[in-house]
């Protein structure tokens, strides 16, 4: 348990205020005022929207008296490695050893401004904020070297923090010499990032900052801050979505103790201890009357159509008149087919969980949350307080998968009741039920596909439209010369969304959208493959003209597969493929499963997965990400689906809600494919694409069936095969 509120997780590398003074402070360690040239101001500047990242990169490293590293930065650490990965970065441009790099990370007070942990922007963008504030630290460094030691720079050599003569190693200063009682002021332009040949760090794959403290259970989360005189808050949530409270009566709650607090319809039970506080809430009475939408599990697809006419055009190349005009002329056949998903939920191991203090006048909030500094702001503009009176905390998290990038409603939660209740330490972490309830699920969506073929096997037009899923991975990554994708719906705040299209709450799910988008098209292009008479692979490949890096994948996971075309299609072998681009990453599966005709179970019994995804920071943190991608996404492609009805969500556990078991996992193989890009790019997403989609084909080759709706759940592959 922590001691106090200032106390964090040592092996977060967080620290107090006060200890943060001292590093910053005259004489105790390096203050480096440096112009924001280079990558470093590129990146500020690319930035959109207030605020900017710093430009001031003692917001982000500072060097101790005693030779050790502070890298401070605002993304927060989910599981995946980020913790280690920009510890890498920072170790990599400052060269100093990366067992000498301590982290703080998502903490609003101590950490510079960041947009959050999502999207695979720890390395698409941050790392070049990060990099670039080392090199320039270094530089300045060099610098400052070279006038002490009255040897040029270009005679001087970094290896550890160490500076030496080249030539004369006895001739040396360390980095913590040199800014020892001194406050160096001292800014260099245009300080280039390393050459990937000169990489001593990033490349390769240290043992992870965090990994004593997980596999010894001493890893502090969000439900761990055990703050002195904690007491535990339960919610009264309605039933069901758009459920208005009509009388409630908490009598019986207060005579075992609790207290209750309440702002308008928002009541709160809270108690002394935490089965306490859960027993005081089901003594709680509340009449909620509902509303009566008529939408549930079942009938939400016919919903989401109703929008058609609102659609709007993503992208639209060459004419789907003239396409059509070509095919009709020279016709190989035309298809028309629509492909669904069902509301997603993110499954992490820890729910939504928050701990709060007002004390002062200054509101202090541990949160589980992808988005620290983003529910910051949120909480100031709703309560109307400043962004000095509201610190909030990122300990580790266990599982985000874009699911705590909208935890807005927890924080604000968290803040309204320590503000009703000042003075105390209070503790929320929502059951399961909560959390599968008012998270922000995957959206349902349709997907309708109408193409055409000539006889020589090429795609003469493509016509796509989603409902509901969001324009994210609509788009084909293939040369069709007459294209037009257009959507309606969506997660995103920047995308408006009709009101009332989706019933549920919805938001971001692992590569939001394109897995989704994704699935339909490569499962329609195996389906005009199979039309065309023409291998899966060679279909592809034919049609990815002028995309490199998109036939480089897919060649490298054939081979790696050892696939070889069937003679006939389906063959009954049960493999399938599919390839998929995201944030400029590129990922191509290859699925082989076993279908029981009698059940419909499948299992999946092998996949490959190969990625470009730019530079390679880390080799054995890349290949955890991309197994990471395939584990999840055979659960929402199998047997992941949240049941409602008028706005209420049915599941309330993984008895009913059903994610992949040990059993489930297959034999998985990545491959990591060395790419032109010379930038890190977005990992934790990007190969997750492709599993539903080659997971679907899999499944045609094996029995001949087209399931077109995620999850393919025994019940729905049982039934194509009846229809069939």
């Amino acid at each position: 348990m922590l001691k106090d509120k200032t106390e964090q997780s040592k092996g977060l590398g967080q620290t107090s205020r006060r200890d943060f003074l001292k590093i910053s402070g005259t004489g105790m360690g390096l203050l480096v005022v440096a112009s924001a040239t280079g990558p470093f101001r590129a990146m500020a500047h690319a930035q959109e929207g207030p605020p900017p990242f710093p430009k001031d990169l003692n917001a982000y490293l500072h060097i101790h008296p005693n030779g050790r590293v502070t890298c401070m930065v605002g993304k927060v650490e989910l599981g995946p490695g980020e913790m280690t990965s920009l510890a890498q970065c920072l170790a990599e441009e400052l060269d100093v050893s990366y067992d000498s790099v301590d982290m703080v990370m998502g903490d609003t007070e101590l950490c510079p401004w960041d947009m959050g942990t999502f999207g695979s922007l720890s390395f698409n963008l941050y790392h070049k904020f990060l990099r670039g504030a080392a090199a320039e630290a270094r530089a300045v460094l060099l610098q400052t070297a070279s006038e002490q030691m009255r040897v040029p720079v270009d005679k001087l050599q970094v290896e550890h923090g160490m500076v030496s003569v080249i030539g004369a190693p006895t001739q040396h200063i360390t980095y913590a010499e040199l800014v020892k009682d001194k406050r160096i002021e001292r800014h260099i332009e245009n300080v280039p990032l390393k050459e990937r040949k000169h990489h001593k760090v990033m490349g390769t794959s240290p043992v992870r900052k965090d990994a004593i403290v997980k596999v010894t259970g001493k890893a502090h989360y969000a439900a761990d801050v055990g703050l002195p005189g904690t007491v535990y808050a339960r919610v009264v949530r309605p039933p069901a979505f758009g459920a208005t409270l009509k009388s409630i009566d908490t009598s019986a709650a207060e005579k075992i103790g609790a207290k209750i607090v309440r702002d308008g319809d928002f009541i709160v039970v809270i108690h002394e201890k935490f089965d306490g506080a859960i027993k005081a809430l089901s003594l709680v009475k509340a009449d909620w009357e509902r509303k009566k939408t008529g939408i549930d599990d079942k009938t939400i697809y016919a919903h989401l159509e109703t929008f058609a006419p609102q659609l709007a055009v993503i992208k639209e190349k060459g004419s789907l008149a003239e396409g059509e005009k070509l095919v009709a002329e020279n016709s190989g056949g035309i298809i028309e087919r629509s492909y669904y998903n069902a509301y997603c939920y993110h499954s992490p191991i820890e729910t939504h969980s928050a701990v709060g203090k007002m004390e002062n006048g200054k509101l202090t909030i541990w949160a589980s949350t992808q988005f620290p500094f983003g529910e910051q702001e949120g909480i100031c503009k709703t309560l109307g307080m400043k962004q000095e009176e509201v610190r909030i905390i990122t300990p580790f998290v266990g599982g985000g998968f874009g699911g705590k990038s909208s935890s807005f409603q927890s924080c604000l939660e968290m803040a309204k009741i320590a503000r009703l209740h000042p003075g105390k330490p209070i503790m929320c972490v929502w059951d399961r039920g909560e959390d599968m309830y008012f998270t922000q699920h995957r959206p349902a969506a349709v997907m309708k596909i109408r193409s055409g073929l000539t006889k020589e096997g090429k795609v003469g037009f493509y016509e796509y439209k989603t409902f509901g899923a969001g324009q994210w991975g609509a788009e084909t990554t293939y040369d069709f010369p007459n294209q037009k994708t257009s959507f309606v719906g969506s997660w995103a705040p920047f995308e408006p969304s009709p009101k009332g299209i989706q019933p549920l709450l919805v938001g971001p799910w692992r590569a939001p959208a394109g897995n989704s988008n994704n699935f339909a098209n490569e499962s329609h292009i195996d389906e005009l493959a199979h039309l065309a008479g023409i291998d899966p692979v060679e279909f592809r490949l034919k049609h990815l003209i002028t995309d490199e890096r998109q036939r480089r994948v897919l060649e490298a996971a054939v081979k790696q597969f050892g696939y070889k075309p069937a003679a006939k299609s389906p063959s009954g072998r049960g493999i399938g493929v599919a390839v998929g681009k995201l944030y400029n990453s590129y990922a191509a599966g290859i699925a082989e499963v076993e279908v029981d005709k009698k059940t419909g179970v499948v299992k999946v019994k092998r996949f490959v997965n190969a990625v470009d995804v730019g530079m390679i920071v880390n080799p054995v943190g890349a290949h955890m990400q991309v197994e990471g991608c395939i584990t999840m996404g055979i659960g929402s492609a199998l047997t992941e689906e949240i049941h409602f009805k008028d706005g209420e969500v049915l599941d309330h556990n993984f008895d009913s809600y059903e994610i992949p078991h040990f059993s489930s996992i297959p034999k998985m193989e990545v491959v990591l494919v060395e790419s032109p890009i010379m930038s890190p790019l977005g990992l934790g997403e990007p190969p997750i694409v492709v599993v539903g989609p080659a997971i679907a084909n899999a499944i045609f080759d094996a029995v001949g069936v087209r399931v077109r709706h995620m999850p393919m759940t025994p019940e729905r592959v049982k039934a194509a095969m009846q229809k069939a």
